[in-house]
């Protein structure tokens, strides 16, 4: 239920930001909003200060699909891969570290000072890596409208299938529903299709 309920707070909390209801925050300050708020409603107090910092870089050390380190390792021998996240650069840098995810670099929101689907996020992986061709990026995600999103800025898009990334309560993309230009499996399924 804890792990739940902070995962949920992700996008109302983010949508804060976006809405001008809170200035411009980094996740890993909204997330540290958030677990005070849930230690408190679970009537948690026994942390201290420490754990609490350590507890909140739980989002820093995530462990990837078992798909993606390898998948990620064969498309990067022919393109370029970076993230497009509403994590901070530091968020994205311990996870590739914690991992070994192979990014070339790391966008993160913090970059632009937006969250997805916000237009400055897709415009910026367009300007940095594109020179500003949105034809020449493409957008790699679990989420239709991430995609979507990134379509309408002229970005080609792939759709990775995660049907249980947020467990049995998932309620939405288990599988593409737009005319996306890749859909996969799993990254060394789009590795296949991109000829890596």
């Amino acid at each position: 239920q804890f792990a739940d309920a902070w995962r949920g707070a992700y996008a109302p909390s983010m949508n804060r930001v976006r809405t001008g209801e809170l200035p411009w925050t980094n996740l890993d300050v909204l997330h540290r909003m958030a677990l005070d708020h849930l230690l408190e409603k679970f009537g948690i107090a026994a942390l201290s200060e420490d754990d609490k910092i350590w507890f909140n870089l739980t989002w820093h050390r995530l462990k990837p699909w078992p798909d993606s380190v390898p998948g990620l390792t064969r498309i990067k021998k022919k393109y370029i891969i970076a993230t497009l996240s509403n994590g901070t650069v530091r968020l994205l840098t311990d996870m590739a570290k914690y991992c070994g995810l192979p990014w070339d670099t790391v966008l993160g929101s913090d970059v632009v000072q937006h969250y997805k689907p916000d237009a400055e996020m897709y415009q910026s992986a367009i300007h940095f890596l594109g020179n500003d061709d949105p034809g020449s990026v493409m957008m790699v995600a679990a989420h239709n409208n991430d995609l979507v999103s990134a379509a309408k800025h002229g970005m080609k898009t792939a759709f990775i299938s995660r049907p249980y990334e947020h467990g049995a309560k998932q309620s939405r993309d288990f599988k593409a529903e737009h005319d996306f230009t890749y859909v996969a499996k799993d990254f060394e399924d789009l590795a296949t299709q991109l000829g890596t």
